[in-house]
C-alpha cells in the first residue's frame, strides 16, 4: 500500500505513512552511510542482494520493476517484497549509493563485515489483525502488540525489540517480528536518539515508522 500505483484510490489514505517513511529514510541518509543494509524477511539463508538484482510488483497487479541497486542484469535475482519496497523508498529519497539486502538471520554477519558509517533500513509490518476488516480479522492482542513495538521504537530501545515473542509473527500476522528481533539483537546494549514518525493502522494493518541515530 506504500506504492501509489498499488494503492490506487487508497493512495490518499496512505499518504501520511509515505511522508513518514520519507522523513525517516532521509534522516538515516543524512548521516552519510557508506552502505545501506536493507533487512527483511523472505530471504533464503546466506543469500544477499545487490547490484543488478531487480524486484517487481506484478503480484500486486502493477507491471513495474524496481532495481534493488544500479542497472538491472539479465541474470539478476528477484528480491522479496520487503527489499523491493526498501529499494523503492531509497530511490524516492534520492539515494544512489551502495545497498546490500539480507535476511534477519544474516544481519549480524553482514554488519560485522562492514566498516565506516552504516545505515540499516529495517522493513516489516506490524499486526495485520487490528480490525474486523483486516487481512487476518481482529485479534485483541494486535493493537497492544503494535503499541509495544511503537514504544520501543520511540524510546530507541533495541533490547525491547530483541525480546519480542517470535510466535507473534504468526499469531498476530506481524511480518516485522523477525526483522525487529534481529535488529534489536544486533544493536543490543546501546541507546539511540529516536523519533517515531508514524503509528497507524490503515486497513487494519499496523504501520510503524521510526528512525534511530547514534547520539
Amino acid at each position: 500500500m506504500l506504492v501509489p500505483e498499488v494503492a490506487g484510490r487508497a493512495a490518499e489514505e496512505t499518504a501520511a505513512v509515505r511522508r513518514a517513511c520519507r522523513h525517516a529514510v532521509r534522516a538515516m541518509l543524512a548521516a552519510g552511510p557508506e552502505v545501506v543494509v536493507v533487512v527483511g524477511s523472505g530471504v533464503p539463508g546466506g543469500v544477499r542482494y545487490g547490484a543488478g538484482d531487480v524486484g517487481d510488483l506484478r503480484g500486486y497487479g502493477v507491471e513495474r520493476e524496481i532495481p534493488f541497486s544500479g542497472p538491472a542484469r539479465p541474470d539478476g535475482r528477484r528480491p522479496p517484497l520487503a527489499h523491493t519496497l526498501g529499494a523503492w523508498l531509497l530511490d524516492e529519497a534520492g539515494h544512489a549509493g551502495t545497498r546490500l539486502g539480507v535476511g534477519p538471520a544474516d544481519l549480524p554477519d553482514a554488519l560485522a563485515a562492514l566498516s565506516g558509517v552504516i545505515g540499516v533500513l529495517a522493513m516489516g509490518d506490524g499486526s495485520a489483525r487490528r480490525t474486523v476488516k483486516a487481512p487476518g480479522y481482529l485479534h485483541p492482542a494486535g493493537e497492544p502488540f503494535d503499541n509495544a513495538v511503537a514504544a520501543a521504537l520511540e524510546a530507541g530501545d533495541p533490547n525491547a525489540l530483541a525480546a519480542l515473542d517470535p510466535t507473534d509473527e504468526q499469531r498476530l500476522l506481524a511480518a516485522g517480528v523477525p526483522t525487529w528481533r534481529a535488529v534489536g539483537a544486533a544493536l543490543a546494549g546501546r541507546r539511540f536518539a529516536a523519533r517515531l514518525h508514524a503509528h497507524e493502522a490503515p486497513y487494519g494493518v499496523g504501520y510503524l515508522v521510526a528512525d534511530w541515530s547514534v547520539p
